[in-house]
């Protein structure tokens, strides 16, 4: 292996500000320059053939799908005051106009780059970056970000934002000149109606600009204990109701219907049965009306009058609660207010509900509590108690946290076989410090979310398409070289993105925190290097685990001279609708949801298609041009390998697929953990992942997948049977000529199009919309 990550950036020279290397671009070039543009249509139509959104001489890189232009002209194009057009209309706009805020801001906060011409450097690769694909930043900032400064676009504001000339957290005028720049957010829940009804307000704020949140519900006290008046409380569940109504009501950065929300409880709280128990009531009203006649859909009166269907829920257990399952002994339930026990229970019979209620309808998910504060880097001030919708993020309550994902599968040569690794770390550089200079960049809906964010600057990195790179690999994703890959690839992202980190303290100083965090900060970071061990090198290039090893090695050391300038590095994220954007086939870890896929035809309609990753994995399997044509075709006509006399058998592993057709294959649910499990010891959050199960599984089944998930040290796992919800997500049709719009019955609820469900999040391959709520 060629490279060196701790010499290739030379991080550690006497001049503490960052250098900014040129890598994609250099000094001549113009990187809008280095791509061929087209100008082209977007056109979305809904399901009775209306025109949903249309847009002309779109101006875009050559490389982009239609779906691709399609996300970037009806999400993140700016459509009102923008002058002269009225609105943006290229994707060079969209994309200068967020790099060149960054680069303003990063003068301003002062003292991140060496010279300008380390800053125009930057500017540049980043630029590359996004135009290329190979990353792209979470939707808060295509939304918001340098509105004001590309076109002075002005609200009113009532959010907080760190002042560097004042060196505190002061409240902000304008909504776009200091933007909501992060998707995750966690919050406190209070025990009184005023925090309650706060939080309310917080969520709207949230939601408005296109973030989702998560809280840990359990202060509230249940309807088995006293008010501060002396009656009994009207309990959780009739405050959640509320809050779950409020959520519904607003559009997700003004666009996309559908807020994104996680509730979590502790399973101690007395009302912790009525809370696993309370979608699984509410979809049996649904299937109910649906079945008098009322429409179904996320949109239809079946679903939007019945209560919790805007929120993941999610249930959190101890190591301890687990042992009382194992020993079957009972549980206590305890009181809010004292803490006195209210009540016991087997706990045996908790874990069966949980695992009837997620069979029955696909929540509640588990959140294992002591796995994740083990992994906790700020302890000293606070445990974790929640995460964000999708749970990959997962920090101290009131807190932040801006996304960015990578495009796996840019950085692999089909020709050479060879993945870029220094392309890829080079990325992970670039990537985080445009995050880290977001931090203080962006507003925040309260006071102490905003100082939080200044104070610990948690950002969250991760990767797209995993499952594609995989199959162009001709490695199944139930294999230990898979997995090996899969872990080696979550290694170099954080170890490169913890020793920018340590550059970024050198440059800025050690985030705020670290003072009192060290120890636990320092513990984690060993922790990381620690699971190098677990990875099988084997299946991995040579040179490869002594390049990792050094990394780390790097990180470790450095970090105790110099500290950090973030409490948290990377999560695996959704990246649902920013995966559309960089043209990934998959989603975070995902692997392929099904062989077929529908491609978006430039002025609408679509296109069956065997999905992108096939070819190439039949070319490095070694088949030649015509064989590979009559896989494919097989493929098309089957929807599945099984029975193609021209695959080999010990290749038919390589193109199983999360879900399967009738008597088809499909990837087992200790594929998925298995898979979750080689990443989870690099990552600084969680990972979402949907393990999905067929419709024939049982509610053993599913309480296998939580147990396992537990002893493997994953920190959060949710399930989804096939057909568990009256909103049907899109399973694998038995063939492709049966699909029909008719055949599925969970829709987007923007153009009413079939969605996928993948990651905890249904996405529509037609408009993009993503919806956080599995």
């Amino acid at each position: 292996m060629a490279f060196c990550p701790a010499s290739l950036y030379n991080c550690f020279m006497k001049k503490k500000a960052l250098q900014s290397p040129s890598y994609f671009v250099n000094e001549r070039q113009d990187p809008a320059k280095m791509f061929h543009w087209k100008e082209t249509k977007s056109e979305i139509r809904n399901r009775q053939g209306q025109v949903f959104f249309s847009m002309e001489k779109i101006r875009a890189p050559k490389g982009w799908s239609s779906l691709a232009v399609d996300i970037a002209a009806s999400k993140y194009f700016r459509k009102k005051g923008v002058p002269k057009k009225g609105h943006e209309n290229s994707v060079q706009q969209m994309v200068q106009r967020v790099t060149s805020a960054l680069a303003k801001s990063a003068v301003a906060q002062k003292d991140y780059f060496a010279s300008a011409a380390d800053i125009k450097r930057f500017t540049k690769e980043l630029e590359y970056i996004l135009y290329s694909q190979r990353a792209a930043f979470n939707s808060p900032v295509w939304f918001n970000a340098g509105l004001w400064e590309a076109y002075k676009i002005k609200s009113p504001s009532e959010h907080f934002a760190w002042n560097e000339k004042a060196k505190k957290i002061k409240p902000t005028q304008n909504a776009y000149e200091r933007p909501q720049c992060s998707a995750c957010f966690i919050q406190s829940a209070g025990d009184s109606i005023e925090e309650i009804f706060n939080l309310a307000k917080t969520e709207a704020k949230l939601f408005k600009y296109g973030s989702g949140t998560g809280s840990n519900f359990s202060n509230i006290r249940s309807k088995y204990e006293s008010t501060g008046a002396g009656g009994l409380s009207s309990g959780l569940l009739s405050f959640l109701e509320v809050l779950d109504k409020g959520a519904g009501a607003i559009k997700s950065g003004g666009t996309t219907r559908r807020a994104a929300k996680m509730v979590v409880l502790d399973a101690d709280h007395p009302e912790i049965q009525d809370f696993i128990q309370w979608k699984v009531k509410e979809e049996k009203k649904a299937q109910a009306l649906i079945a008098a006649g009322f429409e179904s859909g996320f949109e239809g009166d079946s679903y939007r009058t019945v209560s919790g269907q805007n929120a993941n829920n999610s249930v959190r257990l101890t190591d301890a609660f687990m042992k009382s399952v194992q020993k079957d002994s009972t549980w206590k339930l305890k009181a809010r207010s004292d803490g006195k026990t209210i009540r016991e229970i087997p706990a045996r019979q908790l874990w069966s509900e949980l695992a009837e209620a997620a069979w029955t309808c696909a929540d509640p998910g588990v959140q294992f509590h002591d796995t994740i504060n083990k992994w906790h880097t700020s302890s000293e001030t606070g445990a974790i108690h929640s995460s964000n919708p999708c749970s990959e993020y997962m920090f101290l309550d009131d807190s932040a946290c801006n996304l960015a994902s990578i495009n796996l599968v840019r950085f692999y040569d089909e020709d050479t076989h060879e993945f870029d690794f220094e392309g890829f770390l080079h990325t992970v550089r670039v990537l985080f410090i445009a995050q880290e200079i977001l931090v203080d960049y962006a507003s925040y809906p309260t006071l102490k979310i905003a100082q939080n964010s200044h104070d610990f600057r948690p950002l969250g990195l991760g990767f797209a398409n995993l499952g594609s790179l995989l199959m162009r690999m001709g490695l199944p994703y139930d294999s230990d070289p898979a997995r090996s890959w899969a872990g080696v690839l979550s290694s170099l992202m954080t170890g490169m993105a913890y020793l920018t980190s340590v550059e970024l303290a050198r440059a800025k100083g050690p985030f705020a925190g670290y003072k009192k965090n060290k120890s636990s900060m320092q513990k984690v970071i060993l922790q990381h290097q620690k699971s190098l061990q677990k990875i099988s090198w084997k299946h991995l290039p040579e040179g490869l685990k002594e390049a990792s090893q050094q990394l780390w090695k790097s990180v470790v050391f450095n970090g105790q001279q110099y500290g950090f300038r973030n409490a948290q590095a990377t999560v695996i994220a959704p990246t649902g609708t920013i995966g559309f954007l960089m043209d990934c086939d998959t989603t975070g870890i995902e692997p392929d949801f099904s062989l077929i896929k529908f491609k978006k035809l430039a002025g609408g309609g679509d296109l069956q298609i065997v999905n992108q990753a096939v070819r190439p994995a039949l070319k490095k399997l070694g088949y030649d041009s015509p064989t590979q044509d009559h896989i494919i075709r097989y493929i098309e006509q089957h929807n599945s390998v099984e029975g193609c006399q021209e695959l080999k058998p010990e290749h038919r592993a390589v193109f199983d697929c999360a879900t399967a057709i009738p008597g088809g294959r499909s990837l087992s649910p200790e594929s998925h953990l298995k898979m979750m499990s080689s990443v989870q010891g690099f990552i600084s959050g969680a990972i979402s992942k949907t393990v999905n199960l067929p419709s024939a599984a049982t509610v053993q089944d599913i309480q296998n997948v939580y147990w396992q998930a537990w002893e493997l040290g994953l920190k959060a796992v949710a399930v989804y049977r096939d057909g568990s919800k009256g909103v049907q997500p899109l399973s694998a049709p038995s063939s492709p000529k049966k699909a029909s719009a008719e055949e599925f019955t969970m829709k987007c609820p923007d153009c009413g199009s079939d969605t996928v469900l993948s990651s905890g999040c249904y996405r529509c391959p037609n408009c993009g919309t993503t919806v956080g709520c599995a």
